[in-house]
């Protein structure tokens, strides 16, 4: 673990694994620590280095002073002392979930500080993306001969409907992997204790998006974006990610078979193709 100053002078962390390339990956949660990463499917190991930010108030990183601070857009100076700090003039840029929308709007301030953008089951407020409950519903019904399906559908509907309680929260936790299994199941439980629920709440505060001059700058980035979709992920349908991907001059949808919202954890072989093949 190594650590830098933002520009608020808020000590922030980052972890490094491997050699090669830097690639810079943005947590999602959001505001969840980058612990939940792991290995990102081993993507260290294919000559990548994976330099992974705990973004401020989770992991290994100081809180910030403001609790404004924690709103997505204002973590984007964050990422650009992070990009100041390693010395790289252009960055490869990974982003998971909420994680993509901070990538997102970084790309959009910095487009050409930016080479490669990776988002990785993405969220798509940034660019004024929206996904219906028909979209979840629909792709939920893919997992229709699961054991845990009716129980965890009827929960859907319910989140979907605005009607959600903590009970129906837990109940759709098996549409998050493409495979609900124990080490699924270990990898939701973790996530309680790696994500700062207060700055959580704020990160998608009012003001922190602004979609139509973000698509309008987006508009001229002249990097290549690569888009990934997990087939039954009901967080990022992959009929919403394809839609966002219009934002992009240069960007390419992949739709991982099986996969739910954490890609590396369904099919490590499959995501780290899907990059590697991205980056090159």
């Amino acid at each position: 673990m190594a650590t830098f100053h933002a520009p608020d002078n808020t000590v922030l962390a980052y972890h490094v694994f491997g050699d090669g390339v830097p690639l810079i990956c943005l947590p999602g949660g959001p505001m969840r620590a980058f612990a939940y990463f792991g290995d990102l499917g081993g993507l260290a190991a294919k000559g990548h280095q994976v330099v992974g930010l705990d973004l401020r108030g989770t992991g290994a990183s100081e809180a910030g002073a403001d609790p404004a601070s924690y709103r997505c857009d204002r973590q984007v100076g964050d990422v650009e002392a992070l990009r100041t700090h390693l010395g790289l003039d252009r960055i490869r840029l990974l982003g998971h979930s909420a994680g993509a929308e901070l990538a997102t709007l970084y790309t959009a301030r910095h487009p050409k500080r930016v080479s490669e953008l990776v988002l990785v089951t993405p969220g798509t407020q940034a660019v004024g993306g929206q996904v219906t409950a028909e979209d979840r519903l629909e792709t939920a019904r893919l997992r229709r001969d699961e054991e845990w399906f009716p129980a965890a559908y009827e929960a859907l509907e319910a989140v979907t409907q605005g009607r959600a309680t903590q009970s129906h929260w837990e109940s759709v936790a098996p549409f998050t992997h493409g495979r609900w299994d124990a080490a699924a199941q270990a990898h939701r439980a973790a996530g309680a204790h790696q994500r700062n629920q207060e700055a959580g709440a704020l990160y998608d505060a009012e003001g922190a998006f602004t979609p139509a001059a973000t698509r309008q700058v987006l508009a001229g980035f002249e990097g290549r974006t690569l888009l990934l979709a997990g087939e039954f992920d009901v967080a990022a349908p992959p009929r919403a990610v394809a839609a966002s991907a219009e934002a992009f001059p240069r960007a390419e949808t992949v739709v991982l078979p099986g996969a739910g919202h954490f890609p590396w954890h369904d099919d490590r072989e499959r995501f780290v193709r899907a990059v590697t093949d991205f980056l090159g």
